[in-house]
């Protein structure tokens, strides 16, 4: 029996989408890593999908399931674990502005940087642009480390399967290469699409 609180997303609905997207004219594409550990993760994982799509030029195409993961580079049971998403964008911005609005979504959430893979509120990653590759020291393109990280490629995958990641090759040979250990799928928790 099919779950009925899984429905397909009627194709009015994603057309109407579409045609709303006439206003972004030449939109590239871009993947964004969101991860949570600290007060409500879900809740701020949320708003900070909320946020993104009330920016102009950004529209939310596409966002994965919830993933709960282990604290990155940290002492096992030092730091709570993480929610982890992936979010697929449009957007005419250019990556510098992207990070940037990125960073004012982490401040709107009170984010702190006080040590390398400490606790954060929320983490806004720009995992891939277009098909930018770029070594530049502000926003390296794609993200240096996503090609390594479960947590970034297991939700990217629910969503993008066939996707490529620049320079890197394909998301669902990188997952393979990486495995899901200490990535669980919340099928309990959801994200929702900004309205």
């Amino acid at each position: 029996m099919s779950d009925p609180t899984v429905q397909p997303v009627p194709t009015a609905v994603v057309e109407q989408v579409d045609a709303a997207d006439i206003t972004l004219s030449n939109p590239k594409r871009a993947v964004i890593a969101l991860g949570s550990n600290l007060g409500n993760r879900l809740e701020t994982i949320q708003g900070a999908i909320d946020l993104l799509e009330d920016t102009p030029g950004i529209r939310v195409k596409a966002v994965s399931p919830v993933y709960e993961t282990e604290p990155w580079g940290v002492e096992p049971g030092t730091q709570p674990s993480y929610f982890n998403a992936v979010v697929l964008v449009k957007t005419t911005l250019p990556p510098s502005s992207l990070l940037e609005r990125g960073q004012a979504i982490e401040e709107a959430f009170d984010r702190v940087r006080e040590e390398r893979w400490g606790p954060r509120t929320i983490d806004v990653d720009i995992v891939a642009y277009a098909d930018v590759v770029s070594s530049d020291p502000l926003l390296t393109l794609p993200h240096p480390r996503a090609h390594e990280r479960a947590f970034v490629l297991a939700p990217w995958h629910d969503v993008e399967p066939g996707a490529q990641l620049p320079g890197l090759g394909g998301i669902a040979e990188l997952l393979a290469g990486v495995g899901r250990t200490g990535v669980a799928p919340r099928v309990d928790l959801e994200l929702r699409l900004p309205e």
